[in-house]
Formats: structure tokens, C-alpha cells, sequence
């Protein structure tokens, strides 16, 4: 549990599936992507966490689009934002597909592990087989990149605690706890308190709630000592019929961060607190 006051801001630009029709402020492609990353890091994000999309707007794991936003974000050279990509941004996608570009880019510092399969409600299967999450939690061990371990319901901290047990990760672990996604466990407090008290005593973890929970998780996080995750991949709108942007997200975390009595951490000081290597450009 982070004992100290400085607090992770993770902004969630665009997600996988969520159309411009029901957003317009939501970056599609490489350049939009990068730009709003900058934006979020200068309002206080710490942490972007990258999708992908295709030329139609839908999800693809294209392992050149994630390479060339990267390129595109390191190019702001003042910028030492933590670059954290999704290894599930399309479900047409292969397991190989889906880790091609953790397997083989540089400049990519966390990826997501989603601990488990669920049916996302009413779409389908989000398959993570067990095959899948050993040999992607093997890469990641291997090129010293941080798994972000996404946990959808309560059954998942058991598959996590396997594969630790089994060397595939390494500790200290951190939980991103997804909250409020059809099928998966609801974004209450009192779930998130029962998610925080069962995960081992070294570990980080981050929350968020799925749109209208958004801000009661987020509160809840900062009450419990953890850190929290915004941004359009989970929330579009700001307030009731106002939609948002990221950067206006990040900004009104940052000042509930404040609020709280807390400071919002710097990407130097989450890369310290969970274990990430200094930035080498």
C-alpha cells in the first residue's frame, strides 16, 4: 500500500472501442494519441496508458502505430511521461499479435496483464487464457517491463498470486483494479476495499470506475491510500451531458489529488515507487 502522500495519475486516452461519434475529443490516430499523452503529463499524469487504432477507428494492436506514437511522444523531449501500453486493444488479434510490440519495442516501460477471461457484457468473451498470461508475464520479466496487473473481478487475484508463485511476475506487484465494467465486479467501495485488503502487503495499486462511477471510485482511492486512473477510455464526460478531454480529466484529478492533502507524483517519483528504471533516452 503507498504509506506516502504523493499520488499516480495513469490518463486512459482512448481505449479500444469508444467511436468519436460519442466523443469527438477521443484520439484515433498516432499523432492525436501522443499529443493529448503530452497534454495529460503536463497537467500531472505520470502515466499514459496507450491504445491503438486502426484507419476505421477500431482497436488494432499494429505494432508499427504503437512504435511510431512512441517516436512521436519522445520527441517532446522535456517529457519523461511513463509509457504504458495494452497488450488487449483488439479481440480479433492472436496472443502473438498481442504482444509483438512488448516482445520487440524499446521505450515501452509498463503493459497491462489482464489477470483472467470474463464475459465483457453484451459483447463477448475477453479471452486471457492461461498460456497467454505465463508467456506474456515471461516477456515482460525478461525486458524489465512493469506488468500493470488489471483486475476486472475478485476471482483474478488468485490467477495473479499463481503466476507470481510460479516466477512469471515479479514482485512488488501493481494492481490496477477496473471497476464497473458489464460482467465484471461493480464499482462500489465496498468492493474496492475488499480488493485492496487482499493483495500482498509490498504492493501498488490504482483504481477507476467505469463513467458514472468514475469520480466515487476515484474519491475512494485517494481516501485508501492508493492511485488513481483517468481518462476517455473509461469516461467521456466531464458532468452529466458535458464531454470531456483528457486533459481536462487529468487536470481535475490532479486537483482532487491537492485536495485531499496529497501531492500529485511526478513521473521520476512513480518511477520510483514502482520500481521502473530510470528514463534513458
Amino acid at each position: 500500500m503507498n504509506t506516502g502522500n504523493d499520488v499516480i495519475i495513469s490518463a486512459a486516452l482512448t481505449g479500444a472501442v469508444t467511436p468519436k461519434d460519442i466523443n469527438e475529443h477521443i484520439p484515433l490516430t498516432p499523432e492525436e494519441i501522443a499529443a493529448d499523452a503530452y497534454q495529460c503529463w503536463q497537467r500531472g499524469a505520470a502515466i499514459v496508458h496507450l491504445h491503438m487504432r486502426d484507419d476505421r477507428g477500431l482497436g488494432t494492436m499494429d505494432r508499427d502505430k504503437f512504435a511510431h506514437t512512441i517516436r512521436l511522444l519522445r520527441g517532446h523531449h522535456d517529457c519523461d511521461v511513463i509509457i504504458n501500453c495494452t497488450t488487449s486493444g483488439d479481440s480479433r488479434a492472436s496472443d502473438a499479435q498481442r504482444m509483438a510490440h512488448v516482445a520487440g519495442l524499446d521505450g515501452i516501460e509498463m503493459a497491462s496483464w489482464d489477470a483472467g477471461s470474463f464475459n465483457w457484457m453484451p459483447g463477448g468473451v475477453f479471452i486471457n487464457s492461461p498460456q497467454f498470461l505465463g508467456q506474456l508475464g515471461e516477456i515482460l520479466t525478461e525486458r524489465a517491463i512493469k506488468p500493470e496487473i488489471e483486475i476486472f473481478d475478485s476471482g483474478m487475484l488468485g490467477i495473479t498470486d499463481y503466476f507470481a508463485g510460479q516466477g512469471k511476475l515479479s514482485s512488488p506487484l501493481h494492481y490496477q483494479f477496473c471497476l464497473g465494467v458489464p460482467g465484471g465486479m461493480p464499482a462500489t467501495v465496498e468492493n474496492l476495499l475488499y480488493l485492496v485488503a487482499h493483495i500482498p502487503a509490498d504492493a501498488t495499486w490504482s483504481a477507476f470506475g467505469v463513467g458514472r462511477h468514475h469520480l466515487p471510485i476515484l474519491f475512494a482511492a485517494l481516501a485508501l491510500g492508493g492511485h488513481v486512473r483517468v481518462g476517455l477510455e473509461d469516461n467521456v464526460y466531464f458532468s452529466k451531458g458535458i464531454k470531456a478531454t483528457n486533459a481536462q480529466l487529468v487536470e481535475r484529478a490532479a486537483q482532487a489529488v491537492r485536495l485531499s492533502g496529497k501531492q500529485v507524483a511526478t513521473s521520476a517519483q512513480a518511477r520510483a515507487m514502482l520500481g521502473i528504471p530510470a528514463l534513458r533516452r
